[in-house]
This record gives structure tokens, C-alpha cells and sequence, in this order.
């Protein structure tokens, strides 16, 4: 199993307002792969759309802990786990269809679906009661510094 040359990890309230604040956390540390603006845009991206989902649908009406832990592998592989502890996912498959919400009219459904597109490895576990962690992958191409 490949050990991980750097790491970051990062606590947060489920605060709407955090979520900002833990994509660019995020992209400021993956900021050492030198990636491309596209890689650290689908990043970014996909790591909000996971912090949301803790703040949504994770904590629902309540405050909770988002668990961030990032790492990065001398093979450019980037690791993002986005934990929370809060209600959890019934059926995680239902869950990652495109369009399925619990969230009510004003959610789209489409969370998992992106966050699936803009890394190359999407994993969620869940259980019920207890909380579900999202993990992104994604490979930023090596680039030789000109």
C-alpha cells in the first residue's frame, strides 16, 4: 500500500459557510502538485459538492463535524476523505442515482453525479445513525517545471 508523501487534515462546523472556505483549503494544499487550472477547478469542485452534502443532508437542521483529510502520494494521486457523523445514507446506490434528493424541491439530485465526473474515484460508505464518508480521487499528470 503506497504511503502518502504529504497530508492535511481539517475540522469544521457544518456551517454553510465553511463550505468555501474547505474547497479552497483543499485546492491551496493539492496547490504543491503544480496542477492544471481544469484539475484544480474539478477539485474544487467536487470536494464542495461532498461538504455539502454534509451540511445538507448530513446534519440536516443541526450543526455537526465535517472531517476533512487530504493526502498526496509521490504517484500524483491525490486523496480526499469527507467524513461526517450525522444521519447517514439508507441506501447509498438509490442515493448516488442522478436526480434522487432527499433535499426537498430546491436540490437538484446531482451531487454524487458530479462529484463522480470531476475525479477519477468516487467512494461513499455509509450507515445509518452514524454517518458517511466520501472519498475523491483524482490524478494530477507530474509536469516537469520548465
Amino acid at each position: 500500500m503506497e504511503k502518502p508523501i504529504n497530508e492535511m487534515r481539517l475540522v469544521i462546523p457544518s456551517r454553510s459557510s465553511n463550505e468555501s472556505f474547505a474547497r479552497v483549503a483543499v485546492a491551496s494544499f493539492v496547490a504543491q502538485l503544480d496542477p492544471t487550472l481544469d484539475e484544480l477547478s474539478d477539485i474544487k469542485t467536487a470536494v464542495s459538492e461532498a461538504v455539502t452534502n454534509c451540511i445538507v443532508h448530513g446534519y440536516r437542521d443541526t450543526i455537526g463535524s465535517i472531517y476533512i483529510n487530504a493526502r498526496i502520494y509521490a504517484s500524483g494521486k491525490l486523496s480526499v476523505k469527507i467524513r461526517d457523523t450525522g444521519c447517514g445514507i439508507t441506501d447509498v446506490r438509490q442515493a448516488m442515482e442522478p436526480l434522487f434528493t432527499t433535499g426537498g424541491s430546491d436540490r437538484s439530485g446531482l451531487g454524487f453525479t458530479v462529484m463522480e465526473s470531476f475525479t477519477d474515484k468516487l467512494k461513499v460508505r455509509s450507515n445509518p445513525g452514524k454517518g458517511t464518508t466520501v472519498t475523491l480521487e483524482k490524478f494530477i499528470e507530474r509536469r516537469e517545471r520548465g
